[in-house]
């Protein structure tokens, strides 16, 4: 599909400031000095009554965790937990500092942000091992950050929403810690990329097929779309979802993970769980925070903080 044709001018003229080859992972290492130079050259300006700290978190192989906290003056005791998207082979912690700021500061709550090792070089479960064990830590330092461990929601955009949706499936079998609500973003959630929305994204500008092809193969070790791949590595495999938390998932109309996303919101309701499902015409994979001033954009913002709001019982 050429999106172009069906993009408002605000979203194409925006769309077309971004390099051909910006999501092209034939050339990961390229790939990755494209993306680390694109974030590099966006000011970052985050609100100054925010303080940023970070905290090391050790794994059970002796890796250090890097978690990023965001704390407003007088947090309201409930947090976010956020995970970075990337699809599963890109990105960092701080592609996302203005994005956990400004939430920290507009709900006057916490936000933790953790930074995972990546595949290949460290394909599942290290990942979801990381982001599970640095939940886990942030649980038990609550108090610490004057949080109530109740109230702790889990979000998180693409890659890093599926590693969400996979950890809260884990932490539901295991018996571990649980957040309270699940923001899942335009998860990545299907390694078996079998859907019609999954055929029809394919320019490079955007998360399209061939890149999603390489980051399933990167997380997966090649063994993606096999029958031995499990939930926890790609929830929309999932056949029971009883018990899970509360969920919003936002897609936009023009994403690849289009039909995934819809058929796990559908999954979860049939299994008794809440689940506010949003999909926003024009909107592409990653529209929200590429073209931040559209409509669309701006509403997907209100519905995600006003689901935040209530299932954090934040107000104000």
């Amino acid at each position: 599909m050429d999106i172009n044709e069906r993009l408002d001018d605000t979203h194409r003229e925006i769309l077309g400031f971004f390099p051909l080859d910006l999501l092209d992972l034939s050339n990961l290492d390229a790939a990755r000095v494209r993306i680390a130079e694109l974030f590099g050259a966006v000011p970052v300006e985050l609100p100054s009554t925010v303080t940023v700290d970070d905290h090391h978190v050790d794994a059970d192989d002796g890796h250090q965790i890097l978690v990023r906290t965001y704390r407003p003056p007088t947090p309201t005791g409930a947090a976010l937990y956020w995970i970075h998207g990337g699809g599963l082979v890109l990105g960092d912690v701080g592609m996302d500092d203005a994005h956990c700021a400004a939430i920290a500061d507009e709900l006057n709550i916490v936000v933790a942000s953790v930074d995972y090792r990546l595949a290949p070089e460290f394909p599942y479960p290290t990942p979801l091992d990381d982001c599970s064990q640095a939940f886990e830590w942030f649980v038990g330092q609550s108090d610490q950050f004057g949080v109530d461990s109740n109230r702790i929601a889990l979000g998180g955009g693409s890659a890093g929403a599926g590693i969400a949706a996979g950890l809260v499936l884990r932490a539901r079998d295991r018996g571990t810690a649980q957040p309270c609500f699940q923001l899942l973003r335009y998860p990545m959630i299907d390694d078996r990329n079998e859907t019609p929305s999954s055929y029809e994204i394919t320019d490079t500008r955007v998360w399209n097929r061939p890149a999603n092809l390489t980051g399933w193969g990167a997380y997966l070790a090649g063994q993606n779309g096999t029958d031995g791949v499990d939930a926890y590595a790609a929830p929309a495999r999932a056949t029971d979802l009883a018990g899970l938390p509360p969920a919003i998932v936002t897609v936009g109309e023009l994403d690849m993970f289009l039909d995934e996303d819809i058929s796990y919101a559908q999954a979860m309701l049939r299994a008794g769980v809440p689940v506010e499902l949003h999909v926003y015409p024009g909107a592409f994979h990653g529209s929200d925070t590429m073209v931040p001033h559209a409509d669309a954009s701006q509403r997907w913002r209100r519905d995600e903080m006003a689901a935040l709001r209530r299932a954090l019982g934040v107000t104000g």
